[in-house]
């Protein structure tokens, strides 16, 4: 499935809100960074803890838009994604090698305690590529 997945500078949760009353939509699911479990290779502030982790909001019968609060400053132009979800991790790492020849790695390609792999890569275009394999 591909679906188009926003990044936000702290805003997340009020542009979703904003979103779903434009659509009539509906919120399928909302996390939050403090819902994580404890990480220290990726410690959260308290004052980070209800900012929005990854969202789900079904707009129309078949058309979602994910979205997250980034942990860094976003400039405009930079703040939407292409979010790939596989079931086939040989896919995701064959994808994942030829996306990344060229581009940089946000996020290394890998588990996670909401996926068997998950990373996020820009092409040597600029296009923002979000890998989850669950």
């Amino acid at each position: 499935m591909i679906t188009p997945y926003l990044m936000f500078n702290r805003e997340c949760d009020e542009a979703f809100k904003m979103y779903q009353k434009a659509f009539d939509g509906e919120v399928v699911s909302m996390q939050k960074y403090g819902d994580m479990p404890p990480n220290p290779e990726f410690p959260v502030s308290d004052s980070e803890k209800d900012l929005v982790l990854h969202a789900q909001l079904k707009l129309t019968e078949s058309g979602f838009i994910y979205g997250s609060d980034s942990n860094r400053d976003l400039p405009d132009g930079t703040k939407v994604s292409i979010s790939v979800e596989l079931n086939s991790e040989d896919r995701a790492l064959k994808a994942w090698e030829v996306l990344k020849e060229g581009g940089s790695v946000y996020m290394d390609l890998q588990p996670t305690f909401f996926a068997k792999l998950h990373g996020s890569v820009q092409d040597k275009y600029g296009v923002t590529w979000m890998f989850t394999v669950s």
